[in-house]
């Protein structure tokens, strides 16, 4: 039955608001993980409905007896203390989450790029035909060594958001695996090498940018992704398929919110007849960063 307010001394209804307060704040973000992304137009609005549940349970508590607050807010924050000794959801990701959202709806720009991207104008000579053939051929899917691996490395960063974001963040986890463990290496003066996935996750992870391509490609083809190489001047780098518009915004939400230091302000991307790829080149520091150029002289589709 709820109490009567007169019961509470004006300090103590202060208190027990402040309480519901600091209760509300790390629930919120800790229910959202579990609510899949909302859109309205372009505003993810999933961590605002989250917030309302938040609130809505907090005032539930008070209307139903106000000193359960108590015993809630000490719930929530040991849930917390908890988890930060064994390295799971806590006090990090609270701000991480908030951060997240501003970052998400407010900081972050779409940086589309050429609708069709501009294969450069001019005949393709039998190097660039070796090339192509030479990475595609390369790129291995099905290994049992490629697949074991990315499977192992899909679930290493990023897990506790698996119920908001599902398959994405494994393909995040995997890409910022290699990412940010990919050493470059040059090829031989003599002829360009290009080294299979199990070559180079043999060797450490080490490389050129196409063997960084053919690993990439082949770790997230081998859990479920699309992707494609891109040849430029000088240069190739993978593409992740996202899908269509929607699957985008989400695939960008993802992105912006678990790829936050330092903040995510723009994603670039290409879209053509409304297929939507990210750039996954090891150049740029999350993926959908810059391109290093759109002189494109050939897709590679695996």
């Amino acid at each position: 039955m709820a109490q009567e307010s007169s019961k509470y001394t004006t300090f103590q209804t202060f208190l027990l608001n402040l309480l519901s307060l600091l209760t509300l704040l790390p629930l919120a973000p800790f229910i959202n993980r579990f609510i899949p992304p909302i859109l309205i137009g372009q505003l993810h609005i999933d961590l605002f409905v989250s917030l309302l549940i938040a609130f809505l349970l907090t005032r539930v508590i008070l209307w139903i007896f106000k000193p359960l607050i108590i015993p809630a807010f000490a719930l929530v924050m040991g849930v917390l203390v908890f988890n930060f000794f064994t390295k799971s959801y806590s006090f990090n990701n609270v701000l991480n989450d908030y951060k997240g959202m501003v970052q998400g709806n407010w900081g972050a720009r779409d940086s589309k790029q050429l609708d069709i991207l501009s294969l450069y104008p001019r005949r393709v000579e039998s190097y660039m035909d070796k090339t192509v053939k030479g990475i595609k051929n390369k790129v291995n899917d099905q290994d049992s060594v490629v697949r074991n691996y990315s499977v192992k490395h899909s679930i290493k960063y990023f897990d506790e958001y698996f119920p908001k974001y599902g398959k994405i963040v494994r393909y995040l986890s995997l890409y910022k695996h290699i990412r940010y463990n990919f050493k470059y290496v040059n090829d031989s003066k003599r002829d360009e090498y290009f080294a299979t996935p199990q070559e180079t996750i043999a060797n450490g992870l080490g490389g050129d940018c196409d063997d960084h391509s053919i690993l990439m490609a082949s770790c997230l083809q081998s859990i479920g992704a699309k992707c494609r190489i891109v040849l430029v001047r000088g240069h190739a780098y993978p593409e992740l398929y996202c899908g269509t518009k929607e699957d985008f915004e989400i695939f960008k939400q993802a992105v912006v919110h678990l790829f936050n230091n330092p903040p995510v302000k723009e994603l670039y991307y290409h879209e053509m007849k409304g297929e939507y790829w990210i750039n996954l080149d090891y150049t740029a520091l999350n993926p959908g960063g810059p391109y290093m150029n759109d002189k494109v002289y050939a897709l590679i589709d695996l």
